[in-house]
């Protein structure tokens, strides 16, 4: 696992568990959290009680010391040294005898071990190791530095014997504070390994064959020199974490196909950790700015706040975006400057890029030229619509063959944001590309379709005339001719917004019959990283019929692509105008076919009104940022619904004593405890309230942070949480 400048090795990284947890939770070593959040104690109480315990203990081991803990004839001063007598030889209690010295050590360790069991038994009753998680290092073991505690040593002894009385004291305070203090991380270290082993992944494998690091796949295969070497370049550090997936992606592979086996052998043996590489040859990205753990394709976006509202299991535990959740498709909603693209765009497109790289993804990213969203190395393919130096051009058709299906993707991308039904604009198109289809074997580059649209004579003569052999065709010219007699003519609008493409800046562009050079998104069944740059300053207009253009074809090939093995995803940094109606189908069908989009808004006001809610409904995915409008939110709030919660109304009344006795009893309540005696009337009742009111959303989410909501592709959801971006 790599991000943000940490380097984790390989080895570690693959030995570290990941537990099975809910939608959305950082799996890299995660430990589970109680589900409920336990009684917290008063500060005051905690102390108070702490202090009394403190004294009481010291009391005891004062009694103790000084002898005055006897019980008539048969527990005299010193029972509590008579298992050290019963074990020692009675003579070394004699200072001249030559074990004195030694019986002086181990008196002194039987001291300590009663000292030890009177202090951890006080520590437990006075709950230190609250005090200690609240407040830092505990105090009660200090109680040996009392007066009175130590015992004089007389001076006709030793010197020695003196200096090691002092030394023992103090480091049997330091070392019953340490064992105290260490007994919380000891009971969560254990119970750590408890999860571990319950998620069948060990911290420390025992046998080499549990290792992940050394391919145990691959030796229960019978395939030992290939395990061998992957073996020794995963300890020595020359097999990344992008390699790891690699290879394994392509062993999954061998498995369902073992044909491949020699393939896969030979490939390993040559090449080691740069086996099955990318058609690309890049093994990772130049840089990474996120958190990624590629064994599980998760990236880290944030961590859940720890509020209130959310639930007390998920507070403070990391969150992580993967293809099974963007594979619902993903809705992201902020003003600007809220951190959309910092904080949820780029590691998003960062994972997505990895995982291509590992042969399990294929990734299209559209955003604005010269919007710093990621470097151009990151990509295979960077295609700058109206760049003169761009090496790539796009395909206008989407790879289509069927005259009807190229007419469908186009009019979506012309007039879905104007015509609630687009029919009739499919048909005009239809009755114009698919004779020149007919009659030039390619379809019409945009100035050509501009003309045809427009009417012009020239151009509808000379079409006629080649494919004057052809009735079917001739058919539809003259359907497209009466058609173009009416005043609502659909033909009039098209060629306005085809108007739109026919400049100057894209006379390079959308060119058909191209060869190689168009990129269509037919292409996603391959693992390939590519970046659509939008001239959104000098071009608005022309970049929103873009944008349309790839979300329709990318919908289009996503759904009907022969291999679904790869997770397709495009990521739109600015949706803007994009959404229509078969869009919004669209991306509802996307979850069946392995695939998702990634859309992101400044307001829910950029689509139209007709298609806020169904849009919302379509996503499995929702994320509201900070800053967002009230009728943005009053949105999400409807659709995040209302819980039942749990309200306690308590009615106090104070109690009068009458009695001194009582009345005293009273004072050391009050001394203690910060409160009065009272009587309590407690009334628990059950209330609906919203998740997420539209006031909370825009005025109670702090910067930095936002509410996301997740359903799996499985069907599992993730209630709404606040979301630390930073964390």
């Amino acid at each position: 696992m790599r991000g943000e400048g940490a380097l984790v090795p390989v080895v570690e990284w693959l030995r570290t568990p990941r537990p099975t947890a809910d939608p959305g939770v950082w799996r890299f070593g995660h430990r589970p959290r109680p589900a409920e959040e336990p009684e917290r104690v008063p500060a005051r109480q905690l102390l108070s009680g702490a202090v009394i315990a403190y004294l009481c203990g010291w009391l005891f081991w004062s009694l103790l010391w000084n002898g005055y803990l006897q019980f008539g004839w048969i527990f005299k001063a010193d029972w509590w040294l008579q298992p050290l007598f019963w074990v020692l030889p009675a003579e070394w209690r004699n200072a001249h005898h030559e074990q004195y010295a030694f019986f002086v050590i181990l008196t002194y360790l039987y001291y300590g071990l009663v000292l030890g069991l009177i202090a951890v038994g006080m520590g437990r009753v006075g709950n230190w190791h609250e005090v200690w998680r609240r407040y830092g290092a505990p105090v009660w073991p200090l109680f040996v530095l009392l007066p009175g505690v130590w015992r004089e040593i007389p001076r006709d002894r030793e010197w020695w014997l003196t200096w090691f009385s002092n030394f023992y004291y103090a480091a049997l305070v330091v070392a019953v504070v340490a064992v105290v203090g260490g007994a919380g991380r000891w009971r969560a270290l254990t119970r750590r390994r408890g999860d571990a082993a319950r998620a069948g992944r060990p911290e420390r494998p025992d046998e080499p064959g549990a290792d992940p690091a050394e391919w145990p796949e691959l030796r229960d295969a019978g395939m030992s020199e290939a395990a061998a070497r992957l073996a020794e370049a995963t300890r020595s550090g020359a097999l990344g974490d992008v390699d790891y997936a690699r290879i394994r992606r392509a062993w999954q592979g061998v498995r369902a196909h073992p044909a491949r086996l020699a393939a896969f052998a030979d490939a390993v043996r040559e090449h080691g950790a740069a086996a099955c590489a990318h058609p690309s040859g890049v093994r990772d990205l130049p840089a990474r700015t996120a958190t990624h753990d590629l064994l599980t394709g998760q990236v880290r976006i944030g961590a859940a706040a720890d509020h209130p509202r959310n639930p007390y299991g998920r507070r403070t535990t990391g969150v992580a975006l993967e293809p099974g959740l963007l594979g619902t498709s993903l809705l992201a909603v902020g003003p600007a400057g809220s951190g959309k693209t910092a904080r949820l765009v780029r590691p998003v497109t960062e994972s997505l890029c990895l995982q291509a790289l590992a042969g399990r993804a294929a990734v299209v990213v559209v955003t604005a030229r010269n919007s710093g969203l990621a470097p151009d190395d990151m990509f295979d393919a960077v295609i700058a619509v109206g760049a003169p130096d761009t090496r790539h051009d796009l395909d206008l058709y989407g790879g289509a063959e069927d005259p009807d299906e190229a007419a469908r993707l186009l009019a979506e991308a012309l007039v879905g944001d104007l015509l609630p039904d687009s029919r009739r604009a499919v048909t005009a198109l239809a009755q114009l590309i698919g004779p020149y289809r007919a009659a030039y074997g390619h379809f019409p580059g945009v100035p050509e379709l501009r003309e045809l649209l427009g009417g012009a004579p020239d151009a509808l003569v000379k079409l006629r005339a080649a494919v004057a052999g052809d009735p079917a065709v001739l058919r539809d010219l003259d359907a497209r001719a009466r058609q173009a007699e009416r005043g609502d003519d659909v033909a009039v609008l098209l060629a306005e917004r085809v108007a739109f493409l026919d400049r100057p800046a894209f006379a390079d562009f959308f060119r058909t019959g191209s060869g190689g050079r168009a990129f269509s998104l037919r292409a996603i069944e391959h693992p390939l990283r590519v970046r659509v740059d939008l001239p959104e300053r000098g071009h608005a207009e022309a970049s929103r019929i873009v944008a349309r253009l790839l979300l329709a074809q990318f919908t289009d090939a996503a759904l009907n692509r022969a291999d679904r093995s790869l997770f397709a995803c495009l990521v739109l940094d600015d949706a803007t105008d994009t959404v229509s109606a078969d869009a919004v189908r669209g991306v509802q069908r996307l979850r069946s076919a392995h695939a998702g989009v990634v859309l992101a808004l400044r307001t829910l006001e950029d689509v139209p009104e007709a298609l806020r809610g169904p849009l919302l409904g379509a996503v499995g995915c929702r994320m509201a940022f900070a800053g967002l409008a009230p009728w943005d939110g009053g949105r999400f709030a409807e659709l995040w619904g209302t819980e039942w919660v749990q309200t306690r109304d308590v009615t106090d009344r104070q109690i009068v004593a009458d009695e001194p006795f009582t009345r005293f009893l009273h004072a050391m309540r009050r001394l203690v405890t910060g409160r009065g005696p009272t009587a309590q009337a407690v009334t628990v009742r059950e209330v609906e309230r919203q998740r997420w009111s539209a006031s909370d959303l825009s005025h109670e989410v702090p910067a930095g942070h936002a509410v996301l909501s997740l359903t799996s592709v499985e069907g599992e959801h993730a209630p709404p949480l606040l979301v630390d971006l930073r964390g």
